[in-house]
Order: structure tokens, then sequence, then C-alpha cells
């Protein structure tokens, strides 16, 4: 049980993200405009003391939150993330405070083999994959597919990723260098893209709207940080119900559908689901305050005393 009853008469909710990134910080000024005591807690900075049955931030007991929102874990993912969400779900049920999103949902999603293999499961369309620790059966995989990209477990916008062609010089060495760093290797078949992917956007199982993402002139992928750029798309039905379909695997209360409309108007294959992204795309894109609806979503869940 929590060390101290909950007392305060304005509720508090803490955005579990990074103090002065937009994404984290938007979350908390909602909050503030619907009347909340809300501030943004980087996970790094909690002090969980599992004999007192205390998790403080900065001396501040948090037990007695009303909820938080989890924007951010940290800001690079790795295997400590998971770590991170792990100590969050025990604090979720240790003291009943609900979590947007669940934390073991979360878990789920970040590690990109966990993600993978949960899509597969459902029958979810994605490119051809090979995940392997035998450099040999990972070259035959890349000569099969002509091109292939090799994907770190735990990566946001394509850091880390590196592109492999079966015709380059010394593809052994390569992949030699690359387990280095990445002792199992994740390759998926290089897809062809039209110049651009989707983020669509779901809000309690919802589907709320979809942006692109269109690739820079000089890069091979998409993202923002590598020269891409937002704009609005209008996707097929069929695409909105494979990527609801995809989302459902996953008990989240906002997510986003990395996705790609390929060569006919039936083609189409999804890349993974994640947990946090979304809201520039929505905001550049569309136009978009996800973070407003967002807030919306998760107070009127309160209101009616349910959570993730």
């Amino acid at each position: 049980m929590p060390t101290e009853s909950r007392q305060n008469t304005q509720p508090r909710i803490g955005v579990i993200g990074i103090p002065g990134a937009w994404s984290s910080e938007i979350l908390a000024e909602h909050l503030r405009k619907r009347g909340k005591l809300a501030k943004v807690i980087p996970l790094s900075e909690l002090f969980f003391d599992l004999e007192r049955n205390q998790v403080t931030h900065q001396g501040e007991d948090l037990s007695d939150y009303q909820a938080f929102v989890i924007k951010k874990v940290s800001p690079v993912y790795s295997p400590a993330s998971l770590d991170r969400l792990g100590l969050l779900e025990w604090m979720q049920h240790r003291f009943q405070i609900p979590f947007f999103s669940a934390p073991g949902e979360i878990r789920r999603l970040l590690n990109r083999l966990d993600c993978t293999l949960a899509l597969q499961s459902a029958g979810i369309p994605m490119p051809p994959t090979c995940i392997t620790e035998s450099a040999e059966a990972a070259e035959a995989f890349v000569r099969r597919s002509e091109a292939a990209v090799a994907k770190p477990l735990f990566s946001t916008k394509a850091r880390g990723m590196t592109v492999l062609q079966a015709n380059q010089p010394n593809l052994d060495t390569a992949l030699s260098d690359y387990q280095k760093s990445h002792p199992l290797f994740y390759l998926q078949k290089k897809i062809p893209l039209p110049g651009k992917d989707l983020g669509m956007m779901f809000l309690g199982g919802e589907y709320l709207g979809c942006y692109a993402r269109n690739a820079g002139s000089s890069s091979w992928n998409t993202t923002i940080h590598d020269g891409g750029f937002y704009s609005a798309h209008e996707p097929r039905e069929s695409t909105i119900a494979l990527a609801h379909k995809a989302q459902a695997c996953f008990n989240l209360d906002f997510t986003t559908v990395d996705i790609v409309e390929t060569g006919d108007d039936t083609e189409t294959v999804i890349f993974e689901v994640s947990a946090f992204g979304g809201f520039k795309g929505a905001r550049e894109g569309l136009g978009l305050d996800v973070a407003e609806r967002y807030v919306d979503h998760l107070l009127n869940k309160l209101d009616r005393g349910t959570s993730s």
C-alpha cells in the first residue's frame, strides 16, 4: 500500500519523459490547462526504495499521484530501458496507479524483435525478415534478398541501421564488423519505397489520422533525422484496416503504426508499431495537436475509473 494517503486536493499527474523536450512538455502543458498539477519526470531520476515501498523523485513521494503518462523512457533505447519499464510496472501494480500506456505493453514494443514476433504471430505482412547469430546465414539472406537492412534491436529514427547489398565488395567483412556491435542479426529485405512511408495514429484503439514521412534527396530512408519531411496522407481503407489489426496486438492508449503502401493498390507492408512516435508528424503533417487529444482521452478514462 502507499506510504501516505492520497490527500492532495488538486490531483497530480506525472509525465514520464525528458524535461525540456517538446513532446514531453506539451503533454504536461495540456494537463495543466485542464486543472492538473503536472510535471515532466525523467525516469533516470526516480528512486525505488523497495524496503520502504517508496518511489520518489527529488524527495517527492510519487505513490499518491493520480496517474502517469509515459512519453519517453530514455533519450536512447537500450536493454536498460526494459529494466526501467519493469520498475514502472512494479510501481503500477504496487500502488495501483493508472499508467498511459501500461509499462508492460510498452516493453513488448521497445525491443524490435519482440514487436516483430508479435506481429508475425498475428499474420501481419512485414518485409521478409531473418534473425540469426550466424554471419554465414546472414550473408546468404542478403544475397537472396539482393539488398537488406540490418537493424539494431533497440533504435529509433533509423539510427544504427545499415544497408547491405548482395553485390557489395567484402560483404562478409561488413557483416562481421556489424556483428561486433550487434551479436544477433536482425535483417529485413530492403523494400523499395514510393518516396515515403506512413505513420498511422491510434488513440484508444481508434484510428486518429495518417501522415507521410517523405524521403529527403540524399537518404535511403524517410526519417526526419536524415532530411525527410512530413505531409498529410489519405491512406486506402484496406491500409487503415491492416494498421488497426497491427496496433490491436498491443493494448496501448496511443500508438503509431509505421507502414508503407507499395506498388499496386493491394500491397501494404508494416515495419513496426511504436508507443512513442506521432506527435510531431501529426502537428507538422496534419496540423493536429495529438497531445491535447491524448490528454482528453486519459482524463476521460480516469473519470470513468478505467485505465490500461
